[in-house]
């Protein structure tokens, strides 16, 4: 791949080699042409193919806000930030949604940034608010669009387009083919970039039936569990109450599960999927909000207990598996003869679970929590450094570390936690004392 021009440097600092063939194709489009729409499965790269073209087409002379993103969720807004900031471009981004602090937002737009990333509403809410200007905005990405339309978004999107009067490129993104492109979105004649079909994700995935002779399929979901081991894994239902009480079932028979919805408040949301992200959380029952638009790792599994209505949403569930050039394995969890969804064709071979096998351990990290971020001046490495000095433990148990506006949370080893928290109780970070404990009230 010639990388289209993109810097090596950014390439390093997003720790990857090359382009793959949606970017590179991407990357033109998008510079040559006024309208373009990609339409790409999760897992292909497709935040970074809009991403590294709006970078080449931000100018360090204009003061306000060039690019707005649209999104239809708060856990996508963040992810796409944290590319951004990964890329280290040295343009300023900010992103805004519902559930964060409007003051806080307000105040960090009062010097604008390049980018903006936000929901809908909260976009709406802050041009009522006159929070910002519009004057320098001239490109517009509708990303994850398909599913903004599913969640009815479609008044206060065509509300804020409507108000984009010297929009010069619009991009729109989707994981799902053959959309409908509303009159509101101003996009004419676009350049299609179709890579849905025939995708190295589908290549690289193996689905597997699962066999329950019971309708309640926990048992088998058990023994399943138990065979795969300590693996990061995903279990998808279809429903709010059926991942709670999933998660509890499972937690009841040894396996530490944890569950992820849109019911839940936003930073326990956030909370777990840090958790499930920094390998604190090996099982997460999920909602189909996990299925796309979440920055979550590399999964090796992925269990359909509840089976998805659409095949659209069966193929979003399993993008979160043999993403890229990786090998991943989804699993149907299916009532004795009860046949597979017509959607999927043809029928797939039949694993043979063995049982009694031992539960699976959990995991050996813990997440802790620190009552300083960002504007506390703190760094990855200031947190790093504190905990080998104070805490007396090495590199090796530490593993990933958040460092966010107002707080950080760090990933330790389990079996150093409690001796870390006490020795570094009474300690100075920085000059100042902040409070470290556990995430999650426990151990």
């Amino acid at each position: 791949m010639k990388n289209n021009g993109v810097s090596p440097q950014i390439l390093s600092n997003l720790g990857i080699s090359a382009l793959n063939a949606l970017q590179e194709e991407a990357y033109t489009a998008i510079n040559d042409k006024p309208n373009v729409v990609l339409l790409a499965p999760t897992g292909s790269g497709k935040t970074l193919a809009f991403l590294l073209p709006i970078l080449k087409q931000l100018n360090t002379e204009v003061i306000g806000i060039q690019c707005l993103i649209i999104t239809p969720s708060r856990e996508l807004t963040i992810q796409i930030e944290s590319v951004w900031k990964k890329m280290a471009t040295g343009f300023k981004v900010n992103s805004t949604y519902g559930g964060h602090s409007m003051p806080i937002e307000i105040q960090s737009l009062s010097e604008p940034p390049a980018l903006l990333i936000g929901t809908p509403g909260r976009i709406l809410d802050h041009i009522h608010r006159r929070s910002f200007t519009l004057n320098s905005i001239k490109m517009l990405v509708l990303d994850e669009f398909d599913k903004s339309l599913t969640l009815g978004y479609q008044e206060e999107m065509s509300a804020i387009i409507e108000k984009l009067k010297r929009l010069e490129k619009r991009i729109l993104a989707s994981a799902t083919a053959n959309i409908v492109i509303p009159e509101f979105t101003g996009i004419k004649n676009p350049k299609m970039l179709d890579f849905t079909e025939g995708s190295k994700t589908n290549d690289a995935l193996q689905i597997k039936s699962v066999i329950s002779l019971t309708k309640d399929k926990i048992e088998r979901l058990f023994e399943l569990l138990c065979y795969l081991g300590s693996e990061q894994t995903i279990i998808f239902c279809n429903h709010r109450d059926a991942t709670e009480r999933t998660a509890e079932l499972l937690n009841e028979k040894g396996i530490e599960a944890a569950f992820f919805h849109g019911g839940m408040e936003q930073a326990d949301r956030e909370k777990t999927l840090l958790q499930f992200r920094n390998g604190s959380i090996v099982f997460l029952v999920a909602s189909d909000l996990a299925a796309r638009g979440l920055d979550i790792p590399e999964v090796k599994h992925v269990i359909h207990y509840q089976l998805s209505v659409k095949k659209e949403d069966f193929t979003h569930r399993n993008g979160r598996t043999a993403r890229m050039n990786a090998e991943g394995t989804a699993y149907l969890m299916l009532y004795d003869n009860e046949p597979p969804p017509a959607y999927i064709d043809p029928r797939p071979d039949v694993l043979d679970v063995p049982k009694n096998r031992p539960v699976p351990r959990s995991s050996e990290w813990v997440t802790l929590y620190i009552s300083g971020g960002k504007k506390d001046k703190i760094s990855k490495m200031d947190i790093a450094g504190f905990l080998m000095k104070k805490g007396n433990i090495t590199k090796d148990d530490v593993g990933l570390i958040t460092v966010m506006d107002f707080m950080s949370f760090v990933a330790v080893k389990k079996n150093k936690a409690r001796k870390l928290l006490l020795l570094s109780q009474n300690e100075k970070m920085k000059g100042a004392k902040y409070k470290i404990t556990y995430a999650q009230g426990g151990e």
